[in-house]
């Protein structure tokens, strides 16, 4: 059974974006996201209606475990769904489970414009600065040059000893090999 997204809690503001907790209404726009195969190009397979949003009831789930997520990402001037963006606990089966992580996923439309730094930095510091936490790590499949490009220009660093094989994704499959990478708060 789906469970019902919050609205508006939590809120984080750049100059051009929000990051916020979901609302019923972005589910549209995240099967949008999902099931477009740019988006999922270096994800994995495009999700149905069912599937994405059953993640996004994970997504909220974790924000009422941990307080905190990957938050939906909107544009301030018009409201419109950009993707998410936010920290979420590193699942089981990972070299870093149970650590902070930094993920983000954009909507085509949003690609090459800044949004994902932006959004990024500004998870950062809201992992640092109201979570005092001192690491947040990241990682993605080794061929997802977007991500891995972010992370380096987000300042992060790769530990190459932490690169691994996805235990969720097919043998054989390209995207089964991700690289790690760690940003540590400054003093």
């Amino acid at each position: 059974m789906r469970q019902s997204c919050l609205v508006a809690e939590f809120r984080l503001e750049t100059e051009r974006l929000i990051l916020r907790e979901w609302r019923d209404e972005d589910r549209g726009p995240f099967h949008a996201m999902s099931s477009d195969p740019r988006v999922m190009a270096m994800l994995g397979p495009l999700m149905t209606r069912a599937e994405s949003d059953a993640l996004i009831d994970r997504v909220v789930a974790r924000q009422a475990e941990h307080g905190h997520t990957v938050w939906a990402l909107e544009r301030k001037d018009d409201a419109v769904f950009l993707g998410w963006c936010g920290i979420v606990i590193v699942p089981e089966g990972i070299p870093i489970a149970g650590l902070p992580e930094i993920g983000w996923r954009l909507a085509h439309h949003a690609w090459g414009q800044g949004f994902a730094k932006e959004a990024a930095n500004t998870s950062l510091n809201w992992a640092f600065g109201v979570r005092n936490m001192q690491r947040v790590w990241a990682y993605t499949s080794a061929g997802n040059e977007r991500s891995w490009g972010l992370m380096e220009r987000l300042g992060m660093t790769r530990h190459l000893d932490l690169d691994f094989d996805h235990p969720n994704v097919p043998d054989g499959s390209p995207l089964k090999p991700h690289i790690t990478y760690s940003i540590t708060r400054k003093p």
